[in-house]
This record gives C-alpha cells, structure tokens and sequence, in this order.
C-alpha cells in the first residue's frame, strides 16, 4: 500500500472536491432535519396536530428521500456526479424557501401543502450525500478514502446542531427554512469550480458499458444480496433518529420526564454522530477493515438503546445524555455509504451510493408504522424496542455477511 508524508494527506484530504461536498452535506442535513426540529412549534402555530400530522409529513419527506435517491443515482451514473450535485441542491433549497412562506399559503391546505413541499425537498435532497461521497470515493486514494468520506460526514452532520441554534436565535420557523434554502442557493457559486470524477469521464467514453441502470440490482441475484446488505446495515441508525429523536416526546410520560425537546435531542445525538463521523474512518483504518468498524459501533449503539429504554425512570437531561451516547454510535453512516460505494462497479456506484442511504431513510415511515401498531397492545418503550431488535437484527447480520472492502481498488465496472 501507498504511503503519504503528513503534508499530502492534508493536502488531499482538504482538496476542493472534500470541502466542497463537506459544505453541501452540512446543507443538506441542515435542511433533512429542520423539520424534526420546528415539527411541534410550526405545527401548532398552523393549529395542526404535531404527532398526528407530523408523523405524515415526516413519512412524504422519506417516501420523497427513497424516489429521490433513485432518480438522482441514475442521473448520477449517466449525467455524471457533478450533475447531481447541482441538480439536487436547487431542488431543495427552493423547496425549503418555500416552507418559509407556509403561513401566508392560502389556495390550499396547509397539512397537505406543508406534506408536498416536504415530499419535494425530500426528492432534492436524496441526491447530495450520495453524489458527493461518490465523487470523493472516485476522487481520493483508496488509502484515504474512509478519512475522506468521514470528514465530509463529520462536517456535514454539524448542519442538524447549526440548524437548531438557528431556530432559537432566530425565534422563527419560518426563517429558519428561509436562510437554509438561502445556504444552498449560495453553495452553488462554490461548486462551479469543481471538477468530474476521473473515473466515470473515462466510462462515460466506453459506449458498450451499461450505466444507471437501477433495476440491474434486481435481475442479478448476487447483486442483489449485496445491495440489499448495504441497506440493511444502516436501518438502526434512522430508526435511532426517526424513532427515538424524532419522537423523543412521546417516551416522556413513561420515563417520569414532565417534557422533551425533539430539537434539544435531533442537536446532542448530531453532535455526537459529527464527533464520531470524524473519527469513524481513521478507526476503520486502524482495523483495516470496514467491517469491524460498523459491528463495533453498532454493538455500541445497541448497548445505549438497551439502556435508554430499560434503565427505569430518568430526567429529561438524562434522556440527552443518551441522545449523544445513540448519536455517537450511529456515526458509521460515512463508513455504510463508502461501502456501499465500493460494493458496486464505476458504472452502477452513483446508483448504489445514492439510492443506499435514501432506502435507509425511506425504512422510517415503515418502523413508524410498525411502532404506531404496536403502541395500540404495548407500551411505548416496548413498542419501540421491538422494532429496534429487528433493525439491529438485520444490520448485524448484514455486516457479517457483506464483503470487506477496505482498501480495495474501485476502477472496475459491474457487467
């Protein structure tokens, strides 16, 4: 293996392309997660139910993350990575402007107004991180890649922990969406400058190779198993955000606690994941092995969700304190989407890389589901620990199974 002097890991690793998909990553979380943040304040100042109807605004946005994820993968594999990240941003970024602008909406309803501009910035914003660790992963040597990948992670997941800040400074939702939509518009001045992945310039000229093509997972069964393993690796750490941030309320009654903030949980679990995002990849270059990595942290993740659920009554700072020990433990969300990239071949990597996560995310509106059924015989803990076995169940399994990729070359296509 190659080895660099400390000056040229600095230097590739804060290259243009890294920061320039660190800065839209932060953007991006800014604005995935705003809602979660302002769902029970805009809500409410709309006289809509928060639980209710928030619960379906959260579930358009995923159903929007999951098409997004497709069409923008696609795109990617055919267009070319940088098309993606121009494309998706301007999407969103309207999108979020838009929500702004919610209480002086008046030709129609405000729920299903509220649900569509969701469903639309979910479509947008499907396409940022896939593209970007895409072009990263295409960019950087294979040395370096989980610590490149990891600090665009790192960087970006700090926009949930800005976006809440912003909300309190602000006093108002509505600003809040307005200067994140703002954020992604002035993002794209920074990207003209940004150059294609060497590797898909040099497919895109072989006219023979098939590329994009999205059902091409399904025809081919040991494609399939290997896609379907990525997904599965990173369901715990959305039903960790989707179940127990998002809803962090709604454990109160049962945990003794008089109230939760959502936004005060979305910001400790952000912090922590930013902090082990940053650190994930070097521990997955210490293990020289992708796998290790994400079976450890999971094990870490599952040991605090054990605890937060099953360790008796506790105080609302409490509650946080498990939100950053949760928050910390998902932090291979940079690790599962560099493998997802290294799983698939140049031709069918945006594809994967970007519709990966997005299925991921598009898992939450079925464990809400499945956590609303079972609320009906269950309490709410065992409700959400039920759940949680199966996601967990299901990562684990995946991670043992899956092939290591660390180190691997990526200049191959799938045929």
């Amino acid at each position: 293996m190659r080895t660099f002097s400390t000056k040229e890991k600095i230097r590739i690793l804060f290259s243009f392309p890294v920061i320039i998909a660190a800065l839209g990553y932060f953007v991006d979380i800014y604005d995935l997660l705003l809602f979660g943040i302002v769902r029970i304040p805009s809500l409410k100042s709309m006289g809509l139910d928060a639980d209710k109807i928030g619960t379906m605004i959260i579930n358009y946005q995923m159903i929007g993350l999951v098409l997004g994820g497709i069409i923008w993968g696609v795109f990617g594999d055919k267009k070319g990575r940088l098309s993606v990240l121009f494309g998706s941003i301007i999407v969103y970024s309207l999108a979020n402007i838009a929500c702004g602008f919610l209480p002086q909406i008046n030709f129609m309803d405000k729920a299903t107004a509220y649900a569509l501009l969701r469903f639309i910035a979910g479509i947008g914003l499907a396409g940022e991180l896939g593209a970007g660790i895409t072009l990263v992963s295409e960019t950087l040597p294979k040395e370096l890649r989980a610590i490149g990948t990891s600090i665009v992670a790192g960087f970006g997941v700090l926009g949930a922990v800005v976006a809440q800040f912003t909300v309190e400074l602000a006093g108002s939702w509505t600003t809040a969406y307005i200067i994140g939509g703002i954020l992604g518009l002035a993002l794209l001045v920074l990207r003209i400058s940004v150059a294609e992945s060497g590797m898909f310039k040099t497919i895109k000229e072989n006219t023979a190779v098939k590329r994009g093509d999205f059902f091409s997972f399904f025809t081919n069964k040991q494609r399939f198993a290997k896609y379907i393993r990525c997904v599965f690796i990173g369901i715990p750490i959305w039903y960790c955000i989707g179940i127990l941030v998002f809803m962090a309320n709604q454990f109160a009654p049962e945990m003794g606690i008089a109230s939760i903030n959502p936004g005060k949980a979305i910001m400790w679990t952000y912090i922590a994941t930013s902090l082990s995002d940053f650190s994930s990849g070097w521990f997955s270059h210490v293990l020289k092995s992708r796998k290790k990595a994400i079976l450890y942290m999971l094990l870490f993740t599952f040991v605090g969700v054990a605890l937060l659920l099953f360790s008796g009554r506790k105080s609302e700072n409490m509650y946080y304190f498990y939100c950053f020990w949760i928050g910390f433990g998902t932090g291979f969300w940079a690790l599962f989407v560099t493998v997802a990239a290294e799983q698939f071949g140049t031709n069918l990597r945006s594809t994967a890389t970007t519709s990966v996560p997005n299925m991921v995310r598009g898992s939450v509106p079925l464990m809400l589901m499945g956590f609303d059924y079972l609320k009906n015989t269950n309490s709410v803990i065992h409700s959400a620990a039920y759940v949680g076995l199966i996601a967990f169940a299901l990562a684990i399994y995946a991670t043992l199974t899956i092939r290591e990729t660390h180190a691997t070359d990526l200049d191959y296509v799938e045929l």
